[in-house]
């Protein structure tokens, strides 16, 4: 677990206090990586541990969930990302998959929106929509409209 440290071999009291220093350089603390705990919290250790446990414990409830919902109706995807972002507010490991995460979600959709893509995208959906619209058309063509109920013994 992270104990308040943005660099690595630093104490927490020392995290602290280059914090401060990043702060009044004019740095935001919400752009570096590390702790968004509350400054009295990351002040003192064991609350400071025992607030990463409670974090850690809610993104886990919260990414188990997600991973249940995969299979069952639900946005699972969306609900172990929001695990993921729960994690990250405390933890460097989280915060530098979601950072990964979100670098490639926008090369894919770049990706997607590049002119050629498109094209290639819609001319496959059509030669599809052709072959099953084809399938469809020999099938009843061969075998008619069968409803699996017998309506005319009713």
């Amino acid at each position: 677990m992270n104990t308040g440290s943005d660099e690595p071999g630093e104490v927490a009291v020392a995290a602290d206090k280059a914090r401060t220093d990043r702060l009044q350089a004019g740095q935001e603390a919400g752009r570096g990586l590390g702790s968004r705990a509350p400054e009295f919290i990351r002040a003192r250790r064991l609350l400071h541990l025992s607030w990463q446990v409670g974090v850690f414990v809610i993104g886990l409830a919260v990414v188990a969930a997600g991973i249940v919902m995969l299979p069952l109706p639900g946005p699972g995807w969306v609900v172990i990302f929001g695990g993921m972002a729960i994690w990250a507010t405390e933890f460097v490991w989280a915060q530098l998959v979601l950072r990964w995460t979100k670098r490639k979600v926008t090369e894919a959709a770049q990706r997607a929106l590049d002119p050629r893509v498109r094209r290639r995208n819609i001319t496959l959906t059509v030669i599809g929509l052709v072959i099953i619209g084809v399938l469809a058309g020999v099938y009843l063509w061969k075998f008619g409209v069968v409803m699996p109920w017998k309506i005319k013994d009713q």
